[in-house]
């Protein structure tokens, strides 16, 4: 009777669920009169009759303004930090490979209780970022580098560069919510020195690309948080 009027009364609703929101990246302006394209897929979305969604990490927090109705931002962090308790060494460190990580990584840092790393990066080109300093000490310590998604995987090998030259042990482990891995990523990561790659089912199959990527499943936070909308 309970769960009959709670489905009632969410009748009205439409509900969509996103683990990975497409074009998320484009959340904000790099030149004059370029698009927001983050914000045109979110008017499409509530042009399609969808007023309520259901993300994952998504970039940028901001993006969640995109939307007129309500958003439920769910993290996927808890479960990767529950599947890399077993596997990370005692004296391991957690890198965030950019000022913009820093929160997510300050959250698996305060999990699985490492230090904190931070890598600043500048910007060459639109394409093109160096990075110029390695905040905290990396001398002979493994490190786990987290991310919200890997998609060509650059990133994370120009940051294994740059711990490498600071010093950092040669068995690099990563972590992302999001394994896009396009052609070419595995690979270039594996040449960098990363030995293990951790991400979850947001996106399908990240395990046939990469032999060393292990997947963890969201679905139960996902059907937790339907769950109790209907309720």
């Amino acid at each position: 009777m309970f769960a009959d009027t709670c489905r009632r009364a969410s009748a009205h609703r439409v509900t969509a669920v996103v683990p990975y929101f497409g074009y998320a990246r484009a959340d904000k302006r790099d030149r004059s009169r370029e698009p927001i394209t983050a914000r045109l897929v979110a008017e499409l979305m509530e042009c399609a009759g969808i007023d309520h969604v259901i993300l994952v990490d998504v970039h940028a927090q901001q993006l969640e303004g995109f939307f007129r109705g309500p958003v439920d931002h769910l993290t996927a962090v808890p479960e990767l930090c529950r599947a890399l308790e077993e596997h990370l060494p005692a004296h391991a460190v957690i890198v965030s490979p950019d000022a913009g990580r820093v929160r997510m990584a300050t959250e698996y840092a305060r999990r699985l209780e490492r230090p904190l790393i931070v890598l600043h990066k500048r910007r060459e080109s639109g394409t093109e970022t160096e990075i110029t300093h390695v905040v905290g000490d990396v001398c002979e310590r493994p490190c786990l580098i987290i991310d919200d998604m890997i998609s060509t995987g650059g990133t994370i090998a120009e940051s294994v560069r740059a711990l490498r030259r600071a010093g950092a042990r040669p068995n690099f482990a990563v972590a992302a919510t999001h394994g896009l891995l396009l052609d070419g990523a595995c690979e270039r990561m594996a040449a960098a020195g990363v030995e293990r790659v951790y991400v979850t089912d947001s996106v399908d199959g990240p395990e046939r690309r990469c032999g060393h990527t292990e997947v963890v499943t969201i679905a139960p936070l996902v059907a937790a948080t339907i769950r109790l909308q209907l309720c």
